[in-house]
């Protein structure tokens, strides 16, 4: 006998229920009123093709051969489904599809009457199984074995060809009634769709499937080869990557602090100043793109406001800054797991042939964070350091998994999220790295499994007779700043090489370092003795820094050597400066004091700028920023999949409303309106209801106009109310009795 499907929904328990919307969350959204409304919404067709996106190869083959034995139109018996699949497809492999299909509501009944919801045939393909529709005639009747026995090998070729799918052909030569196609349409072996196009009825090419039906069912997933690349050398290398995409977002932030680039007039990044910021950050393109969508996604860098928008760094950037190297790249991989977009199509041509800029609304695709997640999932079922033989491999395992998901771009996809991974250090050598398990299995967690990755911070260098300065590992935060202050970054990797000039060692005199100072930090935190040609080098700059002392008062100039400051006087550049002197030792300037330091540099005096109290004032560009407009707690990433609190609020409200549905059919046709009866008899009902402790059906009108109902059994009635619990739901309700529109007692 068949079973409707809300009849099967309303036989299964709670767990069953909650398992169906975890699955298929669209069908919680809103919650429906009842299990009527979920089992309506389980045959949706759209709702249907999002549940069979999950399913893999085995499971749509065991769909297609349940659509092939028409279970969309009634019931089936699982022998026959096994016929269809034929011996490739063991009981066990069965059973596990059958199962998902159940807990998902595709599928339901018992094994031998399996029902499935209509919309599964338009999930399928055109032609399930490769089979083409039924016939009728001689390709029906008990002689198509001696009919396909006596085809010659030209037709038998025809036959085989559509049998193996799809079974639709093409052929001109259907007219000719002597060619093998008009032959074998003559016999029935083939139909005729129209002139040019011929099919293969249903039971001619199951005939010539022999016991393989549906054809080969790929059972086993493709194998996936692995490297063993060890634990502590996949984080190491994870470790040094994560440095370095937290140093090429840090230069991003301080070039566009100085130049914000233009935003597009269409919205997004243009090619050229994409260009730049690659080659400012020294990386290639692609992973420019990469950082640049993340720093824009974490709030670091916004769109500013004003007729000519530009790409600004924002205050969040500056906090951001200020944190340490494992909270910094907890936000930005954080970020990229919940990214829904996708920086590989930048430079992709639209479908109006125009390359896809970065920052640009076509790179958003709400999926990208779904299909990130799974091949994420999928280096995680590897042991620690142990690396996939190749993307391709990775690519074909997934696709076996799911082939519904990705699309076209499912093999790429893959690609881009592991190149994606490396740059930032969640994957090393085609491995996930320990914080990058962290960041999938724990997000909260990830910044100490990179601390726990990164080697122990240094406090040493190692100085260079070239002037440069080797630094063997990562420093500690206060040598790293102090360094940086004196000294520029030459190459970053493993071990950062720094180079002193004359402009590095002035930036630091800027900042209000002396010349002792620094030759005491470089003797103090060098492991080799300190070259002879930087201690010149950090001499010569500060026997020449300061000796021109700058103040704002509009601004001015001060120095002990008069002579001096009449030399700066005689310069020919220094007419553009409106200097003038107000004292022998004393100069002022109605520009800025910056603009007027700048152009004594230019000129080339070494001026520095002091404080009120005569110290070193350090006026270095910070570069621009605007508000950050969104908070920090709005950047994290919240986790859509529903609670199992939620869920089980979800599935009691459809126990109370399908309780509802069948008290209101139990009292159809004997609900007496309160309004005929008056309020006389209405409060007789309910003080029946009361002593005789049985419920009541009543309709009402709340507050705000809006018609409800309600199983109750009355407890108290008195003073204009009726008080009782809810039969359904077990709440204490009062509800006033002139609200009371009709009512019924309700049958046990």
């Amino acid at each position: 006998m068949h079973i409707p499907l809300v009849d099967w929904l309303r036989a299964q328990d709670d767990e069953t229920l909650a398992e169906l919307l975890r699955l298929r969350p669209d069908l919680a959204v809103p919650p429906p009123a009842d299990l009527t409304v979920l089992a309506t919404r389980a045959g949706i067709r759209a709702s249907v093709h999002r549940a069979c996106d999950d399913l893999d190869t085995v499971t749509l083959a065991v769909l297609e051969a349940l659509v092939v034995a028409d279970a969309d139109t009634g019931p089936v018996p699982l022998a026959e489904v096994r016929r269809l699949l034929g011996p490739d497809v063991a009981a066990p492999a069965l059973q596990r599809a059958l199962w998902a299909l159940r807990e998902r509501a595709l599928l339901w009944g018992a094994d031998d009457e399996l029902s499935l919801v209509p919309a599964a045939r338009e999930v399928v393909p055109r032609h399930p199984g490769g089979l083409g529709r039924p016939g009728s005639g001689p390709a029906a009747s008990s002689e198509l074995p001696e009919l396909l026995a006596a085809v010659e090998p030209d037709e038998r070729r025809v036959l085989e060809a559509l049998a193996a799918g799809p079974p639709i052909g093409r052929s001109r030569a259907g007219s000719d009634p002597d060619s093998p196609v008009g032959r074998l349409l003559a016999r029935g072996l083939l139909l005729r769709v129209d002139p040019e196009t011929v099919e293969l009825p249903r039971q001619v090419g199951l005939a010539l499937r022999g016991d393989r039906p549906l054809g080969p069912i790929e059972v086993a997933p493709p194998d996936l080869s692995t490297v063993d690349r060890g634990a502590e050398t996949v984080d190491g290398t994870a470790a040094g990557a994560a440095l370095a995409a937290l140093r090429q977002v840090e230069a991003l932030i301080a070039f566009w602090g100085q130049a914000p680039p233009p935003v597009l007039r269409s919205g997004g990044l243009g090619v050229r100043e994409l260009r730049r910021a690659a080659k400012e950050m020294d990386v290639d393109e692609p992973v420019a793109a990469l950082l640049i969508e993340l720093a824009v996604a974490a709030d670091l860098i916004g769109e500013c406001d004003g007729p000519a928008p530009e790409w600004t760094p924002t205050t969040a950037a500056d906090i951001w800054s200020a944190g340490g190297a494992e909270q910094r790249w907890s936000l930005l991989v954080r970020t990229w797991l919940e990214l829904p977009r996708l920086p590989g199509l930048i430079g992709r041509r639209d479908d109006a042939g125009r390359p896809i800029p970065a920052l640009s609304d076509p790179l958003r695709r709400p999926l990208a964070v779904r299909d990130r997640r799974r091949v994420l999932a999928g280096l995680a079922e590897l042991p620690a350091g142990t690396a996939v033989g190749s993307p391709a491999a990775l690519a074909n395992l997934l696709a076996w998994r799911a082939p519904r998901r990705g699309g076209r771009l499912r093999d790429e996809v893959v690609d881009w999220t592991l190149a994606e991974a490396t740059v930032l250090g969640v994957v090393a050598l085609d491995a996930l790295s320990g914080p990058g398990r962290a960041l999938l299995d724990d997000p909260g967690g990830a910044a100490a499994a990179l601390r726990a990755a990164l080697p122990e911070p240094i406090d040493h260098v190692l100085l260079q007779a070239d002037l440069t300065a080797i630094a063997p590992g990562p420093l500690v935060a206060e040598l790293a700043h102090e360094l940086a202050l004196m000294a520029d970054v030459e190459s970053a990797g493993g071990a950062t090489v720094y180079r002193f000039t004359e402009t590095s060692v002035r930036r630091a005199l800027d900042a209000g370092r002396t010349a002792t100072e620094v030759r005491d930090l470089l003797a103090a935190r060098s492991a080799t003795p300190v070259p002879q040609a930087l201690t010149y080098l950090v001499e010569d700059v500060a026997r020449r820094h300061g000796r021109l002392r700058g103040g704002a008062a509009a601004s001015f100039l001060r120095s002990d050597d008069e002579v001096l400051l009449s030399e700066v006087l005689a310069h020919p550049d220094s007419t553009v400066l409106e200097l003038r002197r107000i004292a022998p030792t004393v100069v002022v300037s109605p520009l800025p004091l910056v603009e007027l330091l700048d152009g004594l540099r230019a000129a080339g005096f070494s001026p520095a700028a002091e404080d009120a109290g005569g110290g070193v004032l350090d006026l270095s560009d910070r570069g621009r920023r605007i508000d950050a407009r969104r908070s920090r707690a709005a950047r994290t990433p919240v986790s859509s999949e529903p609670s199992a609190a939620h869920l089980e609020s979800v599935v009691s409200r459809m126990r109370a409303g399908d309780a509802l549905a069948g008290v209101r059919r139990s009292v159809s046709g004997r609900v007496a309106p309160a309004a005929s009866n008056g309020a006389s008899d209405t409060l007789a009902t309910l003080q029946h209801a009361a002593r005789a402790r049985r419920s009541v059906w009543i309709g009402f009108v709340d507050g705000h106009g809006v018609a409800g109902e309600r199983v109750l059994e009355p407890m108290n009635v008195g003073g204009g109310v009726v008080e009782g619990r809810d039969r359904v739901g077990g709440d204490l309700y009062r509800v006033p009795l002139h609200r009371i529109t009709s009512i019924a007692l309700v049958e046990d």
